[in-house]
């Protein structure tokens, strides 16, 4: 179970909300990945990735429009680190993903799990710090 804690709060309740819903996110795949009963979840594993993307897009354009609105000076190379985010997610083969259904969860999940670490409480933090 991936947690919440109060230290990714950035303040900005918008982005606080749509935050979570990335830990939600990856809460799907680690339940997935627990379920012993589920044999077949290759199509599973898409349906997360495609909500994972679809909700990065979404998030990722709120995000830049709030740092637009403040006039945020290091907007361009958060936009970048939004771009490989999308870009890597993109780059998955899904024809592996079938080899090792729970191997490439764990990936997924470590992923997520380490570009949020690094992203909210890094890149994210910085745009309230000049408030």
């Amino acid at each position: 179970m991936i947690n919440w804690k109060e230290e990714y709060r950035i303040g900005i309740k918008l982005i606080d909300e749509q935050h979570k819903k990335l830990f939600e996110l990856a809460n799907k795949a680690f339940d997935l990945l627990k379920d012993d009963f589920y044999i077949d979840k290759y199509d599973d594993i898409i349906m997360i990735l495609k909500e994972l993307k679809n909700y990065a897009i979404y998030h990722f354009k709120s995000e830049e429009d709030y740092m637009e609105s403040i006039k945020y000076r290091k907007i361009l190379s958060h936009k970048v680190e939004h771009d490989d985010f999308i870009q890597k997610i993109e780059e998955v083969d899904i024809d592996k993903i079938d080899e090792n259904q729970d191997k490439y969860i764990l990936d997924l999940l470590e992923f997520i799990v380490n570009w949020i670490d690094k992203h909210i409480l890094g890149t994210d933090k910085l745009i309230t710090a000049d408030l």
